[in-house]
């Protein structure tokens, strides 16, 4: 299996970079001709070839959903990170709810397709060294969300989990977006396997390992005080790891 590892990955990695270019002056026309809905409807594209982009190292992408998640209202996803690998397949099976995430600053800069829609499609770019900064980029990111009835993505985490285990959860991220969208909806998501396809590094690339994103009940963020909404969504999510 690794030896085909070392075949496939090649022509995966030059797949998923040529996506990224090709959709990167698409965004830019859409974004300055249709403004951010049809930025907006160019990045569900990208998220959808990114997605099946993985078939080529045998990795497909399940969702598992037994829950109406609330619609014209504003949704917090919250999830654990796996690797780079869970942001198209969220961007594209959540589509509907017009995910935005909460980032490191580092990934506003130079990256194809996926800086620019960082920066121009409503995300939040926070720098971890700098606590005023992330507190303030929250706070607007946060109001956005709330205006617009998006959904927000955040990785309490804070960065990847490189061998599937859990990392402790943070709170003070989640705690801005949830006291200034009270009236939304807080979403629990659990990703399983994505970790797999980095399990040797960077190359070769770990292939024929289903990813599976399972929703969980969606919690009215007003029903609790936030320490208890802390904990009840860190403990479904973390006892659905496998």
């Amino acid at each position: 299996m690794k030896l085909l590892s070392y075949i496939l990955s090649p022509i995966f990695v030059i797949t998923f970079t040529l996506i990224l270019i090709v959709f990167h002056p698409f965004q830019w026309l859409s974004f300055n001709l249709f403004g951010v809905k049809g930025h907006a409807k160019v990045v569900d594209a990208l998220n959808f070839f990114l997605v099946k982009s993985m078939l080529i190292i045998g990795v497909t992408v399940r969702v598992i959903n037994q829950y109406k998640i609330p619609e014209e209202t504003s949704i917090i996803f919250v999830s654990n990170h796996q690797s780079i690998s869970d942001i198209p397949p969220i961007g594209w099976f959540f589509r509907k709810y017009h995910p935005k995430f909460v980032s490191k600053i580092e990934l506003g800069k130079g990256i194809p397709s996926v800086s620019y829609n960082l920066k121009k499609g409503g995300s939040a770019l926070i720098d971890r060294d700098n606590s005023k900064q992330s507190i303030g980029e929250l706070i607007h990111f946060s109001k956005r969300i709330h205006k617009n009835k998006w959904g927000g993505v955040i990785f309490p985490e804070g960065t990847r989990s490189r061998d599937g285990k859990p990392k402790k959860f943070a709170e003070s991220g989640l705690k801005v977006m949830t006291k200034i969208n009270k009236e939304g909806y807080l979403v629990p998501l659990t990703i399983n396997n994505s970790w797999k396809i980095f399990q040797y590094g960077k190359f070769p690339l770990g292939i024929g390992n289903p990813i599976t994103i399972t929703t969980h009940e969606p919690i009215k963020i007003s029903s609790l005080p936030f320490d208890a909404l802390f904990k009840k969504t860190e403990s479904i999510i973390k006892k659905h790891i496998k």
